[in-house]
C-alpha cells in the first residue's frame, strides 16, 4: 500500500480525534468482500460462509474473493459484486411507498451500475429507473451491467446533470453518489491515494455542488434526494449537504438505523468508518426537496409515442410477460413499460437514451434476431425459445464466444442455461451454430478446456 499523506491523517485527527488511528491502521487491512443477490434471479446461498450484510438484506460477505469472471452465474445477473457499505441504499426501502407507485427515479452519475441494480429491485413494477453516466465508456459498462440485472422499467442515458434540468419537476427521487477523492476506498484504490491533497478535495466539493445544482430542477418539489461519496472528509460530504439545504431548499429526511450497524449518524448523514463497520468509508445523507421546480415543457413527442403504440410482429409480442408497447427504429426492437410510455418518449426528445425498457431483438426480412439483453431479462417468458442447460465449461467457452456444439439438428435460436439461469441464445443451424453473446461483454480469462 502506498504511503498515507501526512496532510491525510492530519484531517482525520481533526475529524475522528483518538479514533483517527484505528481507522488508519483498518486502510492497512485487506477490505471485506461482498455481494449483493437479484432476488429475481436468484436465492441466496451460493458461496460456502456468508455472513449477511445488516443494512441489505440481499447483501452477503464472503469468507474469500473467487473468481467472479468465471463464474457464469456473475454474468447471467444472479448477483452483483458491491461494497457492503454502499449497499446502506437498501434503507431507502420504507421512503419509496411515499413516492407513488409510478415514481421516477433519476440515479445521475450511475456507472458501473451498484446502486442502479439496487434501486431497480427496490422500485414498483409500474415505476422507471433512469440511469445516466456522462462518460461514454463508464455508460457502456453501466449498460451491460443493467442488462444483466433484467430489469424492465429502466431507461439508461448517457448526459452532462444540467441537461436533466429542463425536464422541471419530472423525477420524485434523484441519486447523486457524487465523483468525489474517494479517501474511503484508499486501500482498494491506490490511485485515489496517490491523486488526493487538498486542493483535490476542494475542487472535488466544488464539483459536487455543479452536479446536483445542475440537475436541481428535475427534482420535484417534495421529492428525495439521496447524496453520497466515498469520502471522509467534511467538504464533501457535511460542508455539501448544508449547502444543498441553505441554497438549493432542502431539509433531512432521516432513515432507519440500527446502532449495533456501526454506523455514525451526525447531523449531516451517516458515515460509515472502516474501523467501526465491515465495509469502506462511505457518506450519504437523504434530503427532501423544499423548494419548487420551475416550470418547463414536460409533453412527450407525440410522434415518437405514436411510434412505440405500433404493433410488434405478433411473436415478439409472445415473448414478454407484462404490459409493452414496442418501439421500433433503425430495425431495432424495444419493449418500453406501458406505464412510463409518455415518460420515456419525452426523455428520448431531450436526452441521449442509450436503452430504454427490454432490447428484444433486430428485424433482418422476416426473421428477428433476439437480443443478448432480452436472453437476461427478468420479462422474458419461460417458454419463449427452447432451452439447452449447460455445464460450467460450455457455458464459459459459451461466454468467451467460442464455438457451442449442442446436440439436435433443428434450424432455431436456442437459449442457453447454467443452474437453470440464462445466460444468452446461440442460432441453431443444423450441426452447427452461431454464438450471439455480444462481442463487447466475452470474457477474455483462460478457462478451463473441455
Amino acid at each position: 500500500m502506498s504511503e498515507i499523506p501526512l496532510p491525510f491523517i492530519q484531517s482525520l485527527q481533526n475529524l475522528l480525534g483518538a479514533e483517527a488511528g484505528g481507522l488508519l491502521d483498518a486502510l492497512q487491512q485487506a477490505p471485506p468482500v461482498s455481494i449483493r443477490y437479484n432476488r429475481k434471479k436468484t436465492a441466496a446461498g451460493k458461496f460456502v460462509q456468508e455472513t449477511p450484510v445488516p443494512w441489505c438484506p440481499d447483501g452477503v460477505y464472503l469468507a474469500q474473493r473467487p473468481a467472479f469472471t468465471l463464474d457464469p452465474l456473475w454474468h447471467g445477473g444472479a448477483y452483483y459484486v458491491q461494497e457492503a457499505s454502499s449497499m446502506f441504499l437498501a434503507q431507502l426501502a420504507p421512503a419509496l411507498p411515499s413516492l407513488g407507485s409510478r415514481c421516477r427515479v433519476l440515479d445521475l452519475c450511475a456507472a458501473p451500475g451498484g446502486k442502479s441494480t439496487l434501486l431497480a429491485g427496490l422500485l414498483p413494477p409500474e415505476s422507471l429507473l433512469v440511469a445516466n453516466e456522462p462518460i461514454r465508456s463508464r455508460a457502456a459498462i453501466l449498460q451491460e451491467n443493467l442488462a444483466k440485472w433484467g430489469s424492465s422499467n429502466v431507461v439508461v442515458t448517457r448526459n452532462d446533470p444540467q441537461q436533466f434540468g429542463m425536464l422541471a419537476g419530472a423525477f420524485d427521487l434523484l441519486l447523486v453518489d457524487a465523483p468525489c477523492s474517494g479517501e474511503g476506498m484508499f486501500r482498494k484504490d491506490a490511485a485515489a491515494m496517490r491523486e488526493w491533497s487538498l486542493a483535490h478535495v476542494r475542487f472535488c466539493a466544488e464539483r459536487q455542488r455543479r452536479i446536483v445544482a445542475g440537475a436541481w430542477n428535475a427534482l420535484r418539489e417534495g421529492g428525495l434526494l439521496a447524496y453520497s461519496t466515498c469520502t471522509f472528509n467534511r467538504d464533501e460530504n457535511d460542508a455539501n449537504v448544508q449547502w444543498i439545504q441553505d441554497t438549493l431548499g432542502a431539509e433531512r429526511a432521516p432513515l432507519p438505523l440500527t446502532p449495533a450497524w456501526g454506523v455514525v449518524e451526525s447531523e449531516a448523514g451517516y458515515r460509515f468508518y472502516p474501523h467501526r463497520v465491515q465495509g469502506e468509508g462511505f457518506f450519504m445523507s437523504v434530503l427532501r426537496k423544499t423548494s419548487p421546480s420551475r416550470s418547463a415543457n414536460r409533453k412527450g413527442n407525440e410522434k415518437a409515442i405514436r411510434r412505440a403504440a405500433a404493433k410488434a410482429p405478433a411473436q415478439v409480442e409472445k415473448w414478454l410477460s407484462g404490459q409493452f408497447v414496442f418501439d421500433t427504429r433503425d430495425n431495432f426492437i424495444h419493449a418500453l413499460p406501458c406505464s412510463q410510455q409518455a415518460f420515456i418518449a419525452q426523455l428520448s426528445q431531450h436526452l441521449n437514451v442509450l436503452q430504454a425498457g427490454v432490447a428484444v431483438g433486430e428485424q433482418k426480412g422476416t426473421t428477428i434476431i433476439p437480443a443478448a439483453a432480452l436472453a437476461l431479462s427478468t420479462a422474458l417468458q419461460p417458454t419463449a425459445f427452447p432451452k439447452v442447460e449447460v455445464d460450467l465449461s460450455t457455458a464459459l467457452h459459451f461466454l468467451r464466444r467460442d464455438a457451442v456444439k449442442l446436440d439436435g439438428a433443428e434450424k432455431d435460436f436456442v437459449l442457453l442455461t447454467y443452474n437453470h439461469l440464462p445466460l444468452g441464445f446461440v442460432k441453431r443451424l443444423g450441426r452447427r451454430t452461431n454464438n450471439l453473446y455480444p462481442a463487447a461483454w466475452r470474457i477474455r480469462m483462460t478457462v478451463p478446456q473441455r
